[in-house]
Protein backbone atom coordinates (compact mmCIF):
# COMPACT_ATOMS: atom_id res chain seq x y z
CA UNK A 1 0.00 0.00 0.00
CA UNK A 2 1.45 3.40 -1.02
CA UNK A 3 1.22 6.32 1.70
CA UNK A 4 -1.61 8.28 0.08
CA UNK A 5 -3.64 5.11 -0.20
CA UNK A 6 -3.26 4.53 3.45
CA UNK A 7 -3.99 8.26 3.92
CA UNK A 8 -6.94 7.78 2.12
CA UNK A 9 -7.96 4.72 3.82
CA UNK A 10 -7.85 6.35 7.61
CA UNK A 11 -9.49 9.59 5.95
CA UNK A 12 -12.20 7.64 4.81
CA UNK A 13 -12.55 5.52 8.18
CA UNK A 14 -12.71 8.96 10.10
CA UNK A 15 -15.15 10.22 7.17
CA UNK A 16 -17.80 8.02 8.99
CA UNK A 17 -17.34 9.46 12.04
CA UNK A 18 -19.81 11.22 13.40
CA UNK A 19 -18.53 13.89 16.14
CA UNK A 20 -15.30 14.53 18.03
CA UNK A 21 -16.19 11.61 20.39
CA UNK A 22 -16.30 9.27 17.96
CA UNK A 23 -13.16 10.50 16.58
CA UNK A 24 -11.24 9.94 19.76
CA UNK A 25 -13.12 6.78 20.51
CA UNK A 26 -11.40 6.08 17.06
CA UNK A 27 -8.03 7.24 18.20
CA UNK A 28 -8.11 5.24 21.34
CA UNK A 29 -8.33 2.48 19.31
CA UNK A 30 -5.64 3.21 17.26
CA UNK A 31 -3.77 3.30 20.54
CA UNK A 32 -4.80 0.18 21.25
CA UNK A 33 -3.34 -1.36 17.67
CA UNK A 34 -0.10 -0.80 19.11
CA UNK A 35 2.87 -1.46 17.09
CA UNK A 36 4.61 -1.86 20.39
CA UNK A 37 3.67 -5.01 22.19
CA UNK A 38 6.43 -4.67 25.13
CA UNK A 39 8.14 -1.94 26.48
CA UNK A 40 11.28 -2.64 25.22
CA UNK A 41 11.59 0.35 23.27
CA UNK A 42 11.19 2.48 25.93
CA UNK A 43 15.03 4.10 26.42
CA UNK A 44 16.15 7.05 26.62
CA UNK A 45 17.53 6.80 23.19
CA UNK A 46 14.04 6.46 21.90
CA UNK A 47 12.29 8.87 23.88
CA UNK A 48 11.03 12.09 21.83
CA UNK A 49 11.97 15.04 24.18
CA UNK A 50 9.80 17.99 23.27
CA UNK A 51 6.21 15.99 23.68
CA UNK A 52 4.02 17.15 26.50
CA UNK A 53 3.13 13.06 26.32
CA UNK A 54 6.69 11.00 27.12
CA UNK A 55 7.11 9.17 23.25
CA UNK A 56 9.27 6.37 21.77
CA UNK A 57 9.75 5.97 18.45
CA UNK A 58 12.05 2.92 17.61
CA UNK A 59 13.21 2.94 14.08
CA UNK A 60 14.65 0.33 11.61
CA UNK A 61 15.76 -0.28 8.38
CA UNK A 62 14.62 -3.48 6.50
CA UNK A 63 15.21 -4.32 3.15
CA UNK A 64 15.23 -0.89 2.03
CA UNK A 65 11.88 -0.30 4.46
CA UNK A 66 11.17 1.70 7.48
CA UNK A 67 9.43 -0.13 10.17
CA UNK A 68 8.39 1.64 13.36
CA UNK A 69 7.23 1.07 16.80
CA UNK A 70 6.31 3.44 19.26
CA UNK A 71 4.91 3.82 22.19
CA UNK A 72 3.48 6.79 24.43
CA UNK A 73 1.84 7.12 28.34
CA UNK A 74 -0.95 9.29 26.81
CA UNK A 75 -3.75 7.21 24.86
CA UNK A 76 -4.76 10.23 22.12
CA UNK A 77 -1.23 10.26 21.24
CA UNK A 78 -0.53 6.82 21.08
CA UNK A 79 -3.39 6.61 18.74
CA UNK A 80 -2.07 9.17 16.71
CA UNK A 81 1.10 8.12 16.19
CA UNK A 82 -0.17 4.75 15.07
CA UNK A 83 -2.01 6.54 12.45
CA UNK A 84 0.95 7.91 11.40
CA UNK A 85 2.91 4.83 11.63
CA UNK A 86 0.14 3.01 9.07
CA UNK A 87 0.74 5.54 6.68
CA UNK A 88 5.00 5.54 7.03
CA UNK A 89 5.65 1.47 8.22
CA UNK A 90 6.94 -0.72 5.42
CA UNK A 91 8.03 2.45 2.95
CA UNK A 92 11.80 3.29 1.75
CA UNK A 93 13.29 6.51 3.52
CA UNK A 94 13.22 8.29 0.39
CA UNK A 95 8.67 7.61 0.12
CA UNK A 96 9.09 9.06 3.66
CA UNK A 97 10.67 12.10 3.09
CA UNK A 98 8.92 12.65 -0.03
CA UNK A 99 5.25 12.32 1.37
CA UNK A 100 3.17 14.65 1.71
CA UNK A 101 1.30 14.09 4.76
CA UNK A 102 -1.91 15.33 4.50
CA UNK A 103 -4.06 13.08 6.69
CA UNK A 104 -4.31 14.94 10.04
CA UNK A 105 -5.50 18.16 8.02
CA UNK A 106 -7.65 16.16 5.99
CA UNK A 107 -9.03 14.25 9.02
CA UNK A 108 -9.46 17.44 11.36
CA UNK A 109 -7.35 16.26 13.47
CA UNK A 110 -4.56 18.77 13.18
CA UNK A 111 -7.24 21.57 14.04
CA UNK A 112 -8.05 19.99 17.26
CA UNK A 113 -4.34 19.36 18.58
CA UNK A 114 -3.89 21.80 21.94
CA UNK A 115 -0.53 23.99 20.88
CA UNK A 116 1.97 21.46 22.69
CA UNK A 117 0.25 18.31 21.02
CA UNK A 118 0.81 20.27 17.48
CA UNK A 119 4.18 20.90 18.89
CA UNK A 120 5.18 17.18 20.09
CA UNK A 121 3.50 16.40 16.94
CA UNK A 122 5.96 18.62 15.00
CA UNK A 123 8.99 16.70 16.86
CA UNK A 124 7.83 13.33 15.73
CA UNK A 125 8.06 14.12 11.93
CA UNK A 126 10.77 15.65 12.49
CA UNK A 127 12.55 12.48 13.96
CA UNK A 128 10.95 10.49 11.47
CA UNK A 129 12.19 12.64 8.79
CA UNK A 130 15.49 12.39 10.46
CA UNK A 131 15.91 8.61 10.78
CA UNK A 132 14.71 8.76 7.29
CA UNK A 133 17.52 11.23 6.03
CA UNK A 134 19.88 8.82 7.80
CA UNK A 135 19.15 5.46 5.99
CA UNK A 136 18.35 6.86 2.21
Amino acid sequence: MTINQAQDEIIEEMDSLNNQMEKYNYLIEQANWSTSADTSIRTEENLISACQSRVWLDVEVNDGVMIFRADSDAQITKGIINLLIRVLNNQTPSSVLDADLYVLDKTGLASTLSPSRTNGLQAILKRIQQEAEQHR
